[in-house]
């Protein structure tokens, strides 16, 4: 039996998976929580040493529910862009700088003025959660720490560096967030001059791979500290929604994987004509698969803005979030007499703009805690529905949807997406479909598949249909130009009232 180990750095903490390649199936999964630090006005920040902390942590119990087997190759699926700054020997420097942050908001507006084809490949400019908009900042505002910086890298690359003692970068965040010339396969210096970080290059992973090939093998030191024998070799992953789309199997153009989390992604590719396709993040060429543009959509706030107002605000625990979703669900999104805006850390499609905050109108002394909850799951769901609307709007059909992700665990939020967007579903069980897509490029990286292309899919998560309620998306659809009304009319004081918060 072959086994390999996947593994999944998001926002709320590792999960951690081991595969039977020959069986085809995941034998033991495990996941082990890490703090987020959130700083007024923008700011979210991470510990990369608890990243490493929840992973030793967690290995034990997923490696003996799985029968202690050799494994063959590793492969890390991690959130982007999640910034680090490091010394040569993966020392962290500071604290990451988490993807949802947007202290860098102004300098990704600067990036715009680029008059380059590789800003083509990103829709015109940076958003400001991607690592050079970053790295600007940390250039501008922390001269001191930016010129001790040895290594800037992504959280998948200071991972990979842990496993293997490497400092190297996968085509698809390169290509997504770095700038990086995935047609020329070359890093573009002068464009890093015109942003003021002319020798960020010197300070990125020079050696870029994609996904499925081998970095190297494992540290005896990495082996050790995870409880693994032998040397496994460790295999380039990437960006954890989009290694996802490898075991949903929507690499192909007109199907999409959303996955719905403290953020939402929507990831569909397109043929590479050279058509522009605009709101979006992309059409990236060659970034997931050579051949195909990928498109990224997506929300900057979606299960996060839940949380805030349950947790954060009204003070509830598990039990208390689990009575307040029953109690919203039993309230009719029709007859609430709210509209919100899901903007709370930005917009990241179809509007590209870090400064959009969110807003709840139409609120009175009659409203409760349910029907405020229920307007907020409205709001993201609605989000969620205008990405789709707007990329068919352009010609981008969507004939197949795959949903996924943390947006299970609660059937409120999932069913007004799916009735929102108003398209049969196939929604995958349980939140692993990174974990899916990691094996499936640790099998490419052992040589069992010649290519990603050929192997997506090849490892099937369970799954089940789930159809849209026609009346429920009727209605959806009436409350989306109602939406869409709302931004056009508020987005100026939204992004003033955002300046005036501290927020550039």
């Amino acid at each position: 039996m072959t086994h390999v180990l996947s593994l999944d750095f998001g926002t709320g903490g590792v999960r951690a998976g081991v595969f039977d390649l020959d069986a085809g199936r995941l034998v033991a999964a495990g996941e082990a929580p890490y703090a987020t630090r959130h700083l007024p006005p923008d700011r979210a920040e991470q510990d990369p040493e608890e990243w490493w902390s929840a992973l030793r942590g967690l290995m034990p119990k997923v490696l003996a529910e799985a029968g202690q087997p050799a494994i063959a190759a590793v492969c890390v699926a991690a959130f982007s862009s999640t910034v680090l700054v490091c010394d040569r020997q993966g020392r962290p420097l500071c604290p990451a700088i988490l993807w949802m942050d947007a202290r860098a908001a102004e300098e990704a507006r600067e990036t715009e003025a680029a008059d380059h084809p590789v800003m083509d490949y990103c829709g015109g400019g940076d958003a400001a959660e991607w690592l050079v908009p970053k790295a600007m900042w940390l250039q501008r505002h922390a001269p001191d720490l930016y010129d001790r910086a040895e290594v800037i890298c992504e959280a998948l690359d200071f991972v990979n560096f842990r496993l293997t003692g490497e400092w190297v970068g996968s085509v698809l965040n390169a290509t997504c967030k770095w700038n990086w010339d995935s047609r020329a396969r070359a890093f573009v210096p002068e464009l890093y001059e015109r942003f003021g970080v002319p020798d960020l290059t010197d300070r990125l992973p020079a050696r870029i791979l994609p996904i499925g090939a081998v970095i190297g093998e494992m540290t005896d030191a990495a082996c050790a500290a995870l409880g693994l024998t032998g040397r496994p070799v460790v295999v380039q992953g990437g960006i954890d929604a989009h290694m996802g789309t490898f075991g949903a199997d929507t690499i192909a153009p007109g199907r999409m994987l959303l996955i719905g989390g403290t953020s939402n992604v929507h990831l569909t590719q397109v043929p590479d004509d050279g058509r522009p396709v605009t709101g979006v993040w992309g059409p990236y060429p060659d970034a997931l698969t050579p051949g195909l543009r990928m498109i990224e959509g997506g929300q900057v706030s979606a299960g996060s803005i839940l949380n805030w107002l349950a947790r954060d605000i009204f003070g509830l625990d598990d039990a208390g979030f689990a009575a307040l979703c029953r109690e919203a669900e039993a309230v009719d999104f029709r007859t609430t007499g709210l509209m919100a805006l899901d903007f709370w850390m930005g917009n990241r499609t179809p509007y590209r703009d870090a400064r959009l905050r969110g807003a709840m109108l139409g609120m009175s002394l009659s409203h409760d805690r349910a029907t405020l909850f229920r307007a907020c799951v409205t709001a993201v769901a609605l989000g969620a529905a205008n990405v789709v609307a707007d990329l068919e709007r352009q010609g981008v059909g969507i004939e197949q949807l795959v949903v996924a992700g943390g947006i299970l665990k609660n059937p409120m939020w999932l069913d007004a997406t799916i009735d929102a967007i108003g398209k049969p579903a196939r929604v995958i069980a349980g939140d692993n479909l990174s974990l899916y897509g990691g094996a499936i490029a640790s099998a490419v990286g052992l040589g069992r598949a010649t290519s990603m292309q050929e192997a997506a899919g090849s490892l099937h998560a369970p799954s089940r249909i789930h159809d849209p309620d026609p009346d429920r998306h009727a209605a959806y659809g009436a409350m989306l130009a109602e939406y869409r009304e709302a931004v056009d009319v508020l987005a100026p004081i939204l992004t003033r009232l955002a300046a005036q918060g501290g927020a550039r």
